[in-house]
Order: structure tokens, then C-alpha cells, then sequence
């Protein structure tokens, strides 16, 4: 049977599907919950987004749903859609133009560090990505009102991830590799905060270096002194790198 997409969206697709098998393979996953949506190229904001009722292992490019800005599939599915997807997600996607992927967790230490008054901390230098960069938004409840998304797009503002308070964690991106890399260090930032708070009284970097890394970090290249090196292909070559695993150990997500 011929391909019914586009070759744009075949490749979304592709992305998308690596991305969950990806999620599930980092252990980020939680049974049929959370979401990873990307934005399909055109005027009508239809956006991708997984099947309900498929463990994320089991989420492949065909698979995948293709829903509007108020959850209604607009393609033929023989699964349903979650309703607290398409409310955080298609609320970010409205309002975002750089927000094309959206992904969304439940981890052990992500609701850990959501549950924490003081938020994400400067403990390590994963965590140092994120300085001055992690959104806030108060926990409401489930999210299946409509009435939340003002507030959860004003929360998130500019920033590219985002705490959801006694809830979870969130990453937008302008491509399917971004959000992902911003999603696996930020789990790994909250897991290494965990740990380190465990271990008694913290030591934390003076705001001087924590804004440096930061920059090191999101804008490699920018007001490099002489003698200082920078590494503005990271995520590309880790995001092929990890293609690659997922092509090993899922290659079935192609289909």
C-alpha cells in the first residue's frame, strides 16, 4: 500500500515514533500516560500525538494519531485520543511557533523536584542548562479543563521546559531531537538532585557560573574568550547517536 503522507510528515512521523520508543527506553514512561506531540507544517494547526491505550514501546510512524487544536482526530484512527493531551499540548502549540514538539513526563524524580518548594536547584552542571530557564505552573488538578490553558501558557512564558508543581515535567522544542535532549537532561538534573539532597548539606556554584554554563550550554559559540573551546554540534551528533539505538534495539517503529 502506497504511503497516503507527505514526505514532510513521513518524517515527522518517523521522529516522533523514535521519540516515544526513545522516552521507553529511558524509562520515562508511565503505562499509557503522558504525551509527546509534534506540530504538522501547514495552516491548519494539526498537530501528531500517540494512540491511547498503546504502551509507548508499541507506538510506530503509522500509529500515530493526527488530531486538531481541540482533540478531534481528523483522520480515520481506530484508537482514541487522551483528553489531558490535546489540553496541554494543543494549548502550547496555539500559543508557541517554536514549540513544534511538546513532551510531557511522570518520572520518579521529576514529580519529586515538582513536589520540592524550591524547584529545580544548581547542583551539578547537567542542572546548570536550565539556569533562569525552568517554567512554574501551580497544580490544578487533572488537566481536562479548558479554562487552565491561559494560565499554563502564561506560566511557561518564553522558557523551553517547564515544572509542573505535584505533577510532572514538560519540554517544548522547535524539532522532535530539541525537546527531547532538553527532556533527558532535565530528568537526569532532578535525579542527580535527588541523590545529592540525600547525601546532606548542598554546595552550589557562585550565579556568575551557573549563567556562564547556562550560556555554554544554549548559545555554544556566543562571547568565546581566547584559550576556550565550544561544541555547538553536541546535540546533533547525540541525537544521531540515538537514532541510531533505536534503529538497534526498535526498529519497528518505522512502520
Amino acid at each position: 500500500m502506497a504511503n497516503p503522507y507527505s514526505q514532510e510528515e513521513w518524517q515527522l512521523r518517523l521522529e516522533l515514533a523514535a521519540c516515544y520508543r526513545l522516552v521507553a527506553h529511558y524509562r520515562m514512561s508511565d503505562l499509557i500516560s503522558t504525551h509527546i506531540s509534534v506540530r504538522v507544517p501547514g495552516p491548519e494547526h494539526h498537530f501528531l500525538i500517540n494512540p491511547y491505550g498503546l504502551f509507548f514501546e508499541e507506538i510506530t510512524a503509522s500509529n500515530l494519531v493526527k488530531i486538531d487544536l481541540y482533540g478531534a482526530k481528523v483522520e480515520d484512527s481506530p484508537f482514541p485520543v487522551n483528553p489531558a493531551g490535546f489540553v496541554i499540548h494543543s494549548a502550547i502549540h496555539r500559543a508557541r511557533d517554536n514549540a513544534q514538539c511538546v513532551l510531557h513526563t511522570h518520572t520518579k524524580a521529576g514529580c519529586a523536584v515538582a513536589a520540592q518548594e524550591c524547584g529545580l536547584l544548581p547542583v551539578n552542571q547537567i542542572s546548570m542548562e536550565f539556569y533562569g530557564r525552568v517554567a512554574y505552573h501551580e497544580y490544578e488538578g487533572i488537566a481536562l479543563n479548558f479554562s487552565e490553558q491561559q494560565r499554563l501558557v502564561a506560566d511557561l512564558g518564553d522558557k523551553s521546559v517547564m515544572i509542573l508543581r505535584n505533577h510532572g515535567l514538560l519540554s517544548v522544542g522547535d524539532s522532535v531531537s530539541q525537546a527531547f535532549l532538553r527532556m533527558y537532561y532535565l530528568e537526569k538534573a532532578c535525579e542527580i538532585q535527588i541523590a545529592a539532597q540525600a547525601g546532606g548539606a548542598l554546595q552550589f556554584p557562585s550565579d556568575e557560573v551557573c549563567r556562564r554554563t547556562e550560556q555554554q550550554f544554549n548559545e555554544p559559540g556566543k562571547d568565546v574568550a581566547e584559550g576556550e573551546l565550544s561544541d555547538p554540534d553536541a546535540n546533533r551528533m547525540a541525537w544521531a547517536a540515538l537514532l541510531r539505538l533505536v534503529e538497534r534495539i526498535a526498529p519497528d517503529f518505522k512502520q
